[in-house]
C-alpha cells in the first residue's frame, strides 16, 4: 500500500513521544494478523471436511447398486479393462504433447493464432529494434470486413508464453471483431528479445504500429486497442505515451494496481515480499546470460493452484480420454511455449509494477525523468475483470482508478470515460480464451465501442443482460453511472492491508543494490550463453514435455499400444461401484491439495504481515502529515471546467442538442441501455451532428456540455435558447423532442423537463420575456440543496509521490 493513501490510526499519548502509541498500534495489528491466520486455518479444515462428505455420497450410492458378488466381479472386470485402456491412451496423449512441443520449438514458436495472417511491420528492423511485429488478420471464408470501419489492434500478454491467446479459436476476440466487419490487427512477438531492448522501446514500437494502422485506414476513427493481461497495461502505456494515436482501450484481466487485493484471497501479491523484492529476478536473468526465462513466470502461475497443476487437469484428461485429448493438446501447445525477456525489461516490470506499484502513482519512468502519466489518456477505457480471477483480482484491475482520481468529480474534470465490466466466476485465462465469454461479453464490448465515445465523462458499470426471444438468446448492455467512491466495495478490509508493501519496496531497493554491487559482477562473469541454454532446457516446465516424447526410446511402443486400445475400446459402467470409488479417490486427492494450498497461503500471508507489518506502520507514522501540494482545491477551478462554464451562453445547434440530451439524462435514472442508444442514434443521430464529426471533436463538445450541465444545471437550462440563434434551429430541437418523446422511457422529471424546454423555446421565439423560475430548474436546485452539483472538494491533479503517500485515504 502507498501509505499516504491509507488512513493511519491516530496517535495517542504525548505529542512529543509517539513511540508508545506506535508500539500499541503494531501490537494490535499483529494480534489481528494472528486471529485472521487462525480463522483461515479453521476454514481450510472445514472446507476440506465438507469436500470429503460431498465426495463420499456417490460412493455410498454406487456400492448399494452392487446387489450380488457376481455384480461386483463383473463391474471390477469391466472397470480394470477400461482403466488399462485409459492409462495407455493417457500416456500416449502426453507423448503427443511432448512431440507437439518439440515441433513448435523447431518451427521457432510461431504465433498460435487460429487465423491466417500477413506481416505488416517487423520492429526488429526499427531504429530501436524490439522483438515485436504487427500482423494483419486475414478474414476467413464467409467473413467480410470493411476497410472504412474502425480497425481493432489486439496486444497479447508477454508474460512467459507466446502470442495468440486473443485469437486462439474462432470464437475469440479476433473472431468477434471480424464478424462485426472490423479490420483486425495483432501484435505478435518473437521468442528472444533484441539486445538491449527496454519496455520504453516496446511502447514506442507499439505506438508506431498504431500509426501505421491509422495510415492504412485514414477514413476511420482511431483504432481500438485491446490488451490482455500484461498486454492491458502495455496498452495503457501506449495510450499515455501517444494519446493522439489511440482510440478506445479495452483491458482484460490486466493488473494495474499491484498491491491491491483481499486478505485470504489473493496470495500472489505477497510473492515480491516473500522473495525479497527484485533481486531473484535479477539473479535468474544473470543465470540466463542476460535473459529471463518465461518458464519461471508460468511456474508462478501454476503455484497458485497446485490441485489443478499436479492432479485435476491430468485427471480430467484421464477420466474423459475419449473426448478430452484434442482440447488438452490445443491448450498445452500454447501453455508450453516459453518466451524470454531481457534483463532490463524484467527489472523494470518488477521494480515499477510488482514491487514498486508505480504505474498509478505516475512514477513509472520510461526515460530519465519522464514517467508514464495515465491521466494523459484521452480515449475511453473499458476494464473487464472477474471475481473468479486469482491472478488479476478485481481490486488490481480497478483500484488504479481511485488512485488516479480520488473523487468522481476529479475523474470527470479530466474528461475521462471509464466503463467497468465484472464477470462473476470465469478464471483468468477464461477472460481471453472462453468461447462463451467471447460470444457474450466480448461481442457486447465490440458493439458498445461504436457508442462509448459519445458518453459524457464519468465512471460506468456495464452489465450484459440476457433475453430469450422466440427461442433465441439476445443480449443487451446496461450502463449504470457509478461513483469512484463506490470502488471501496471491492475491499473487504479497506486498503490498510496495503501498508506493509511500502516496506517491501524499501527492502527490495536495498537488497537489489547489494546484489548489483556484490553478486552481479561475479555471476555474469562465469555464466556463458551455452550454460544458460542448458539450464533452460532442464527447467521442469520443459523437461516434463521433452522427457515424455519420442525422444524417449522407452516410449516408442506406446503409439502402437494406443492404436490397439482405441480399436478395442470397452468403456466401463460409469455408475458402478468401481467408477464411484475412482471419483471418490479423485475428489479426495483434489481436496487434499486444496487443503495444502489454503494452509500454505495462510502461512505465507501470516509471515508476510508479521515480517513487514511493523515496518510499514512505522514508515507511515514517520511521514509528514501533509504538504502544500496536498491542499484541497475546487474542481471547478480546473482549466477545462472553468473554460466550459465561461461559455454557458455560447454555442451552436449541435451544442444545444447535446446539452438538451445531457439535461434529460441528468433527470433520469443514471442508466443507459445500448439498445436505447441505438434507437436514439437512428432517430436523431444525424440531426445532432456528432455521428459524422471526428471523434475527438465530438468528445470535446460532449465533455464541455457535461461540465456545464453537472456544475450549473439551472443556468444550462435557462441559457439553452441562446444557443439556438434562428427560428429554424429552435424548430429543429422541438421537432427532435417530438420524435424522441414516446420512443423512449421517460420518468416524471424527464417529462416535466421536456415541457419546460418547450416553454422556454416558445417564450424565446415569442419574445415574451417570461422571467419566472422554471419548475424544473427549481427541482434541480432542490435536489442539490441550492448548491451547484458536484462541487465536492478534491485533491489537485499533480502531486509529488511523497505527498500522495502522506495524504489520508478518502
Amino acid at each position: 500500500m502507498r501509505t499516504g493513501k491509507q488512513q493511519v490510526e491516530p496517535r495517542t499519548g504525548r505529542d512529543d513521544d509517539p513511540a508508545p502509541a506506535r508500539v500499541e498500534t503494531i501490537a494490535r495489528a499483529q494480534a489481528t494478523v494472528a486471529q485472521v491466520y487462525l480463522e483461515r486455518c479453521a476454514n481450510a479444515w472445514r472446507h476440506y471436511l465438507d469436500a470429503l462428505a460431498v465426495a463420499g455420497e456417490p460412493l455410498r450410492q454406487g456400492t448399494a447398486r452392487a446387489a450380488t458378488p457376481l455384480d461386483v466381479w463383473r463391474d471390477a472386470g469391466s472397470y480394470w479393462l477400461d482403466f488399462t485402456q485409459r492409462s495407455i491412451l493417457f500416456w500416449d496423449t502426453l507423448r503427443q504433447r511432448g512431440n507437439n512441443w518439440l515441433e513448435h520449438e523447431k518451427a521457432g514458436k510461431p504465433p498460435l493464432l487460429d487465423f491466417e495472417w500477413e506481416m505488416i511491420a517487423d520492429a526488429r528492423t526499427f531504429e530501436r529494434p524490439v522483438n515485436y511485429a504487427l500482423v494483419r488478420i486475414v478474414p476467413p471464408d464467409g467473413v467480410t470486413t470493411d476497410p472504412e470501419r474502425r480497425p481493432f489492434v489486439i496486444i497479447d500478454p508477454r508474460a512467459g508464453h507466446g502470442p495468440g491467446i486473443g485469437g486462439f479459436k474462432q470464437d475469440s476476440q479476433v473472431g468477434v471483431a471480424l464478424k462485426a466487419g472490423h479490420p483486425v490487427y495483432f501484435v505478435i512477438f518473437f521468442p528472444e528479445p533484441m539486445p538491449g531492448q527496454t519496455l520504453a522501446d516496446v511502447s514506442r514500437a507499439e505506438a508506431e504500429f498504431l500509426r501505421m494502422v491509422g495510415e492504412r485506414h485514414p477514413k476511420t476513427r482511431r483504432p481500438v486497442v485491446i490488451g490482455n493481461c500484461q498486454g492491458g497495461w502495455a496498452s495503457m502505456l501506449v495510450g499515455a505515451l501517444e494519446p493522439d494515436l489511440v482510440g478506445p482501450i479495452v483491458i482484460n484481466g490486466a493488473p494495474m494496481s499491484y498491491w491491491a487485493g483481499n486478505d485470504g484471497e489473493n496470495p500472489m501479491r505477497y510473492a515480491g515480499g516473500m522473495l525479497g523484492g527484485t533481486w531473484p529476478a535479477l539473479l535468474a536473468s544473470d543465470l540466463g546470460a542476460g535473459q529471463f526465462d518465461g518458464a519461471h513466470l508460468v511456474e508462478n502461475f501454476e503455484y497458485l493452484n497446485p490441485a489443478n497443476t499436479y492432479f485435476d487437469k491430468y485427471y480430467t484428461l484421464f477420466s474423459k480420454i475419449d473426448t478430452e485429448p484434442e482440447r488438452f493438446l490445443e491448450f498445452e501447445r500454447w501453455w508450453g511455449g516459453f518466451f524470454l525477456m531481457g534483463r532490463d525489461e524484467i527489472r523494470w516490470i518488477v521494480e515499477n509494477l510488482f514491487v514498486g506499484n508505480n504505474l498509478a502513482d505516475g512514477d513509472a519512468e520510461w526515460s530519465e525523468g519522464r514517467a508514464f502519466d495515465l491521466r494523459a489518456i484521452q480515449s475511453p477505457i473499458i476494464v473487464f475483470a472477474s471475481l473468479g480471477d486469482n491472478i488479476t483480482p478485481p481490486q488490481q484491475a480497478f483500484n488504479w482508478v481511485a488512485d488516479l482520481y480520488p473523487t468522481t468529480e476529479a475523474l470527470k474534470a479530466n474528461g475521462q470515460v471509464i466503463v467497468g465490466l465484472m464477470h462473476k466466476s470465469v478464471g483468468h485465462l477464461g477472460i481471453f480464451v472462453s468461447g462463451a465469454v467471447a460470444k457474450r461479453e466480448h461481442t457486447q464490448i465490440v458493439d458498445l465501442i461504436e457508442y462509448i465515445e459519445h458518453l459524457p465523462p464519468g465512471l460506468y458499470g456495464m452489465q450484459v443482460e440476457e433475453q430469450k426471444v422466440d427461442g433465441s438468446v439476445r443480449y443487451d448492455v446496461l450502463l449504470t453511472e457509478r461513483r469512484v467512491e463506490d470502488l471501496q466495495v471491492l475491499q473487504k478490509y479497506g486498503r490498510k492491508d496495503e501498508m506493509p508493501f511500502q516496506a517491501v519496496e524499501a527492502t527490495s531497493e536495498m537488497l537489489a543494490s547489494t546484489y548489483e554491487t556484490v553478486v552481479h559482477p561475479a555471476v555474469s562473469a562465469v555464466v556463458t550463453p551455452t550454460g544458460a541454454a542448458v539450464r533452460r532446457a532442464l527447467h521442469p516446465q520443459r523437461a516434463q514435455r521433452w522427457a515424455v516424447s519420442d525422444l524417449n526410446p522407452f516410449l516408442w511402443p506406446l503409439k502402437g499400444m494406443a492404436d490397439m486400445a482405441r480399436a478395442n475400446r470397452a468403456p466401463r459402467d460409469n455408475e458402478g461401484p468401481m467408477a464411484n470409488m475412482e471419483r471418490w479417490t479423485a475428489a479426495t486427492t483434489s481436496a487434499s491439495w486444496d487443503l495444502y494450498r489454503d494452509l500454505r497461503d495462510a502461512t505465507v500471508e501470516n509471515t508476510f504481515f508479521r515480517t513487514y507489518g511493523p515496518a510499514g506502520i512505522g514508515m507511515a507514522a514517520e511521514e509528514p502529515a501533509g504538504a502544500p501540494e496536498a491542499r484541497a482545491v475546487d474542481v471547478r477551478d480546473t482549466r477545462s471546467v472553468k473554460e466550459a462554464l465561461s461559455r454557458i451562453a455560447e454555442g451552436d445547434r449541435t451544442r444545444a442538442f447535446v446539452r438538451t440530451a445531457l439535461l434529460l439524462m441528468k433527470a433520469g435514472t443514471g442508466r443507459r441501455r445500448l439498445s436505447a442508444m441505438k434507437r436514439a442514434r437512428e432517430l436523431v443521430g444525424k440531426d445532432i451532428g456528432l455521428v459524422d464529426m471526428p471523434a475527438e471533436a465530438a468528445r470535446g463538445i460532449i465533455r464541455e456540455q457535461s461540465y456545464i450541465v453537472d456544475y450549473e444545471p439551472a443556468k444550462a437550462l435557462s441559457a439553452l435558447p441562446k444557443l439556438l440563434r434562428t427560428s429554424e434551429d429552435r424548430r429543429g430541437l422541438l421537432d427532435l423532442l417530438d420524435r424522441v418523446e414516446g420512443r423512449i422511457e421517460a420518468n416524471g422529471e424527464q417529462t416535466a423537463l421536456l415541457a419546460e424546454i418547450r416553454r422556454l423555446l416558445a417564450a424565446d421565439e415569442a419574445g415574451s420575456g417570461d422571467k419566472r423560475e422554471p419548475i424544473t430548474v427549481k427541482l434541480m436546485k432542490d435536489r442539490t440543496g441550492g448548491r451547484p452539483e458536484a462541487m465536492t472538494r478534491t485533491r489537485g491533479h499533480r502531486e509529488t509521490r511523497d505527498t500522495r503517500r502522506a495524504r489520508p485515504r478518502t
